[in-house]
């Protein structure tokens, strides 16, 4: 029976700050079991000496410890044995912090683009030079309608990555120059992936060198693509530029970011170098 030296799982809950079910949880996998309970009424009563115990799994899990490591140590209390799995609980969260600090780098990555697209210009012909990019690319003949038919291309690059979410945003198609220049805009010849500097993608990657390009952004998909590039060739011939590498066609805002169709922004860009230039 319980006697004075006794506490109520409710008692012991309030007094640990720590809940009734995660209580109930602990000795259900034998980590920290009840000095007694009542066959009658089921319910659980633990003993002072056990608050030390207690405490310890709260100091630890508040390290973010894993109770079978917890578990361990409490059946095997020794300072060396702390001191192992504190080294070693260290060098997790340094870990994780290291993760989380690419993480952020994505996220401002991502809002930059964001905030690149929604402000878009569209239907405008420009020349930008863009910088030094690391590119992962399937190639085979492509002739998507939306965003769905790219997925097999995707599923293919990330086969054997860990991170998969490395290529939300930065998907696009490619065309070749000499199909350019034949003004054959479908098939496409690729499906690459732009990789931010913080990826670490296992496949094999394409750098490609900082390029001048002829650049547009339209409201649409792949699928309404032809004409912006007929619109494109006609502005590097009329001025005298050629092309200098293959197409990036790259979805900016699509199925994945919003269902309004409207949003959609989608932008080609053209390497071109000026004629009989060395």
């Amino acid at each position: 029976m319980k006697n004075n030296e006794l506490f109520q799982i409710g008692e012991v809950s309030r007094l640990f700050h720590v809940s009734v079910s995660i209580l109930r949880h602990y000795d259900k996998i034998g980590l920290l079991k009840p000095e007694y309970t009542d066959e009658e009424t089921g319910y659980r009563y633990y003993s002072t000496r056990q608050f030390e115990c207690l405490n310890t799994i709260r100091y630890l899990r508040a390290l973010d410890m894993p109770l079978e490591q917890i578990s361990g140590f409490l059946q095997n209390r020794d300072t060396d044995h702390i001191e192992e799995l504190l080294r070693r609980q260290k060098e997790e969260v340094e870990r994780r912090k290291q993760n989380l600090e690419i993480i952020e780098r994505k996220i401002d990555n991502r809002l930059r683009q964001l905030e690149d697209a929604l402000t878009s210009r569209l239907n405008v012909i420009r020349i930008e030079e863009k910088p030094a990019r690391r590119i992962a690319t399937v190639k085979h003949k492509l002739t998507p309608h939306n965003y769905l038919d790219l997925e097999q291309s995707i599923r293919q690059l990330e086969a054997e990555e860990e991170n998969t979410v490395v290529f939300l945003g930065k998907v696009g198609v490619g065309l070749q120059a000499e199909h350019l220049q034949k003004r054959q805009y479908l098939p496409y010849d690729m499906v690459f992936v732009i990789l931010d500097e913080e990826d670490q993608f296992h496949g094999e990657t394409m750098a490609v060198e900082p390029e001048t390009c002829v650049t547009l952004r339209f409201q649409g998909c792949h699928d309404q693509a032809a004409q912006y590039y007929e619109k494109m060739m006609d502005y590097i011939e009329e001025n005298g530029y050629e092309i200098d590498g293959f197409s990036k066609e790259l979805t900016m805002i699509d199925y994945g970011l919003t269902d309004d169709t409207s949003k959609f922004v989608t932008e080609i860009q053209i390497p071109v170098g000026k004629k009989g230039k060395v």
